[in-house]
């Protein structure tokens, strides 16, 4: 089984919401919704890996922060590891680049948006942090 370590990226704004995109309706766990991030290249710290996909995804410059939670999930082809870091957003205008849509949530608002089973743990570490 396919096996992949991911760096993910909470990104908050100064309003105190989280951007979310939605994954490309062709693909793996296609149009669900999803913090982003990306595979880990060799080489790359986890904060390296979170800043880069987030620029290459959404055209965006963060500041990665704290570690919030690690989640090892199997789906039925893959088994991935998500590192998840709470993030600063800095500058630039998020676009779709990689991805079908981008939304600034709410945590209160989060659950209106489908996610795949991994990002379950990712929101509930987030209402215990909050």
């Amino acid at each position: 089984m396919a096996q992949k370590i991911i760096g993910v990226g909470v990104i908050w704004n100064q309003q105190g919401q989280i951007l979310i995109d939605r994954r490309r309706p062709t693909g793996v766990l296609g149009g669900f919704w999803e913090f982003p991030g990306g595979k880990i290249v060799a080489g790359e710290t986890v904060e390296e890996c979170i800043k880069r996909e987030i620029w290459e995804e959404l055209g965006i410059v963060i500041e990665v922060g704290k570690h919030l939670i690690t989640i090892a999930h199997t789906y039925s082809h893959l088994h991935v590891t998500l590192i998840v870091h709470h993030c600063s957003y800095l500058d630039g205008t998020p676009q779709p680049i990689e991805c079908e849509e981008i939304r600034w949530v709410t945590l209160e608002e989060i659950d209106k948006f489908a996610f795949p089973q991994a990002n379950f743990q990712i929101i509930a570490a987030l209402r215990q942090a909050g």
